[in-house]
């Protein structure tokens, strides 16, 4: 049996994840700062997390879905501190749980790990710039990556949703979400089971020369 990590798998999109992978025969650890997670932790702390990889064991799939949207203002109304909190999640937390469970994946010559961005990291949105921008990091150290672990067994994919009915959308000005919704040419937000899909068919061995890759799942919003 594959065992798997998923980052902020108590609600949204990395709840489906977990849902779909364990309907899968999957063994899936969660990792959130909500309480019912396997393990409650912040993935921003290298530490910890390095911590928690380190009791979890090796691991065959990763899937950093962990992440927040951000402020919701002007660009130039945006403090440090919300700037920096936006980055420290979205992509310091992507960044250490790569770091800490590759090595194992390496060894092993076998792994899955898929990164959730979004279309915001490709298009940009309006008034959630940090987010956009902690978006297109993430699509940039997905790429890098799977270059360097192209040759080893260890495939390194992300996904870019259009605006997806979750949780982390609750926050969401109404503006905001009526102008992502207003982008999509299917007139709907996205469901989290249809992302878990995607993110499943990625973690399989259905796929074996895809690797650095953006998949979006948009609606039909993206044009390249």
């Amino acid at each position: 049996m594959r065992r798997a990590i998923v980052t902020g798998g108590e609600s949204g999109v990395g709840a489906a994840c977990v849902a779909r992978l364990r309907r899968e025969g999957v063994e899936v650890v969660s990792l959130d700062l909500a309480a019912g997670a396997d393990y409650q932790l912040d993935v921003s702390d290298s530490a910890a997390v390095d911590a928690v990889v380190w009791q979890v064991g090796p691991v065959d799939i990763l899937v950093n879905s962990a992440g927040i949207v951000g402020p919701n203002k002007p660009f130039w109304e945006t403090s440090d501190e919300e700037w920096q909190e936006t980055f420290s999640v979205n992509v310091n937390g992507v960044f250490n749980l790569c770091r800490a469970v590759i090595p194992a994946m390496r060894e092993k010559g076998w792994g899955r790990i898929v990164n959730i961005a979004s279309i915001a990291g490709k298009e940009g949105n309006p008034n959630i710039a940090a987010y956009s921008a902690s978006k297109a990091a993430v699509i940039g150290l997905t790429k890098a990556l799977g270059k360097e672990l192209a040759t080893s067994g260890v495939l390194v994919n992300s996904i870019a949703p259009a605006v997806i009915e979750t949780p982390m959308n609750a926050t969401t000005t109404r503006e905001v979400l009526d102008y992502m919704v207003s982008r999509i040419p299917m007139g709907r937000l996205g469901q989290a089971d249809e992302v878990a899909a995607l993110v499943f068919w990625l973690t399989s061995d259905e796929v074996t020369f895809s690797t650095g890759a953006v998949y979006d799942i948009s609606g039909g919003r993206a044009t390249y």
